[in-house]
């Protein structure tokens, strides 16, 4: 991480817009990945932030892939919070974000960013559904998963129709 904070004192918001998100983006993911593994929310927060501040600039307009991308990622990083934390506000902020992704990751364009978008939102769907006893999320959670096992078995993605078949 020292590596990227390093890169973000180089590649200022102001010099390089774009190289910033990126290494915002990139810290984002090293902060998620050690904070999943160490089960530390401080660091999922550290990085939601990150890629919150990576979205000021990977905007929907200029780069629509890079945005969906950091929409997932900060998805992600709330669902992992939500789960840590058993906080279904964090686990909303993940049902937003995945769902913003969905925006710009089209089954038409990258299908199986598509596909796992649609597994993540309901997986997301399902945490805050079986703990509120909700049924109308477990059902946005049955469809999300559909979603996905459509695109998944169009594409012939084996791992991933098991991972989504054992959620329905």
């Amino acid at each position: 991480m020292t590596a990227y904070r390093d890169a973000l004192k180089e590649y200022t918001r102001e010099k390089e817009p774009l190289e910033w998100a990126l290494t915002q983006n990139n810290l984002g993911g090293a902060l998620a990945a050690i904070g999943e593994r160490k089960s530390d929310a401080a660091q999922l927060e550290e990085a939601a932030t990150a890629y919150r501040e990576a979205l000021k600039e990977r905007t929907r307009e200029k780069v629509p892939l890079d945005w969906t991308a950091t929409q997932y990622n900060l998805g992600a990083a709330f669902a992992q919070l939500g789960e840590l934390k058993f906080d279904p506000m964090q686990l909303q902020e993940a049902v937003t974000a995945y769902r913003e992704a969905l925006k710009k990751r089209t089954r038409e364009k990258v299908p199986l960013d598509c596909a796992l978008s649609h597994y993540a939102l309901g997986t997301a769907l399902m945490v805050l559904g079986e703990r509120a006893s909700d049924p109308a999320r477990l059902d946005e959670a049955i469809r999300a998963y559909e979603a996905a096992l459509v695109i998944l078995r169009e594409a012939k993605a084996d791992y991933y129709i098991q991972l989504a078949d054992r959620n329905l």
